[in-house]
């Protein structure tokens, strides 16, 4: 991560103000080119420089958005696709200018077929809204990413979170998608069937594919039954190491846990300052269950007492759902409750993943690098599948800190990569880790260029991101 990949590419003046006219007598007041719109349609979570679109305009139909895209092609005019904004590097910067598209207008729930459980919504639709609409059908989407972010936006970054490790991530619950591509055509990936041997996996090439090869116009996406019981608990432990064998040993016996949070000693007195909880200030995990009243009891004993031989001396459960509700509250606030412990500063997020038998050492170590380089950095992990986040809080305003806090990152993604890892496990390549990717996987940098020429030969969709076309 680092500013030198946050470059301002070249504009092409005439061909945005052409578009702009052309867009503006077309949408009339749902084009914006007021200079706070556009600032709050860059701006990110990281302390990467905003770079402002010059206009933002508000579809409502895919063929509003097929309208957008055949206007930018014409004019070879940079396309930004923009969610929620809870993306944390960058993707949502405008290097080149253009035109952001903003989908909050795009939010109908189109289709639920209950019987096969799966729905079609549109980009716009939230994750929470979504799981509101379903509620009375039985069924919910499980993909829990902490912040509210758009089904389009999901996709688009290949989402994780809290239930990753039952319910698995956006890749493994995208059935198929509607995609605007860049010369204005709209493709359907797949089908609403479970599995399919035809042709080539467009809908995984889309998945993750940051705006880059194309809008998103509609998702299908797969659906699971409520489940009869949840339980959940906090389980103190008396090191990082001791919580994530447990965590280890819970997988390896193939208990079925569906959310398994590792809060470190720092973030859980974060935690229970702001949250207002007195839960032991150590390492602890977050854990929930589903199923039916006696699985998921059942499953809860088997957990207690694998987290007993690892050193957990109790286990503080909330069953009632309000309880339940205040736990994981505690749980996604968790970079506010950490952003009080340095007053004034801000945080800059960034998350890796690693095999989980190399989880432990990866964590010990980079709490060990930040002591030594002096850097306040609270730890949290959706620890069942390897993945953990760091936020380090630093003085946006001084070079020093930033300048600490990049090497730091950096020696982040690379302990993460000689592990065996992934320089980001759920936040996206973006702008922040263009360098670490090449550092990754440099031998199919060339192949993915070839894919983003082939589908945007003119590099209209969302320039910028993920690896530089040169």
């Amino acid at each position: 991560m680092g500013l030198s990949d946050v470059v301002t590419g070249p504009r092409n003046e005439e061909g945005i103000a052409a578009a702009v006219g052309v867009l503006k007598q077309r949408f009339g007041d749902r084009l914006n080119t007021g200079h706070s719109i556009r600032e709050q349609h860059a701006h990110t979570t990281t302390y990467l420089p905003s770079q402002l679109p010059d206009a933002v305009v508000y579809p409502e139909t895919a063929d509003e958005v097929r309208d957008i895209v055949r206007v930018c092609a014409d004019h070879k005019v940079p396309i930004i696709p923009f969610g929620a904004g809870t993306s944390l590097e960058g993707h949502i910067n405008a290097p080149n200018g253009g035109i952001c598209i903003d989908t909050v207008g795009m939010n109908r729930i189109l289709k639920v077929n209950a019987e096969d459980l799966d729905c079609v919504v549109e980009p716009g639709v939230t994750r929470e809204d979504l799981n509101v609409y379903l509620r009375d059908t039985g069924l919910f989407f499980p993909i829990d990413p902490g912040a509210n972010a758009s089904i389009g936006g999901m996709t688009s970054t290949r989402a994780s979170g809290t239930n990753a490790v039952r319910y698995g991530t956006m890749k493994d619950n995208v059935l198929s998608m509607t995609v605007v591509t860049a010369d204005g055509r709209e493709i359907t990936t797949g089908t609403r069937a479970r599995k399919s041997s035809a042709g080539y996996d467009l809908t995984r090439l889309f998945v993750g594919s940051e705006g880059t090869l194309g809008v998103i116009t509609s998702v299908t996406l797969r659906l699971f039954g409520i489940p009869q019981s949840i339980t959940a608990g906090v389980c103190p432990f008396p090191t990082v190491d001791d919580a994530v064998n447990a965590v280890i040993m819970t997988i390896q016996m193939g208990i079925p846990i569906a959310r398994i949070e590792l809060l470190d000693t720092l973030m859980m007195k974060a935690t229970n300052a702001y949250a207002g909880l007195n839960y032991p200030e150590g390492p602890a995990l977050f854990v929930e269950f589903h199923g039916t009243d006696n699985y998921a009891a059942e499953q809860a004993e088997l957990f207690g007492e694998i987290a007993a031989e690892y050193g957990s001396s109790e286990f503080i459960w909330a069953t009632e759902q309000e309880e339940r509700n205040k736990l994981w509250k505690a749980r996604h606030d968790a970079y506010w409750a950490g952003m009080q412990l340095r007053p004034g500063a801000e945080g800059v997020a960034t998350d890796v993943c690693v095999p989980i038998s190399r989880l432990g050492e990866c964590i010990m170590a980079t709490q060990e690098d930040a002591a030594e380089a002096g850097i306040i950095a609270p730890i949290v992990g959706h620890v069942g599948d390897g993945n953990f986040h760091v936020a380090l809080l630093i003085d946006r305003e001084s070079e020093k800190e930033i300048a600490d806090a990049e090497a730091f990152i950096a020696r982040l993604n690379e302990r993460a990569l000689s592990m065996e890892g992934t320089c980001t496990g759920e936040h996206g390549v973006g702008q922040g880790k263009k360098t670490a990717l090449i550092h990754e996987l440099d031998g199919c940098i060339e192949p993915m260029r070839q894919i983003k020429r082939a589908l945007d030969p003119d590099n209209i969709m969302n320039p910028g991101k993920i690896f530089s076309l040169t």
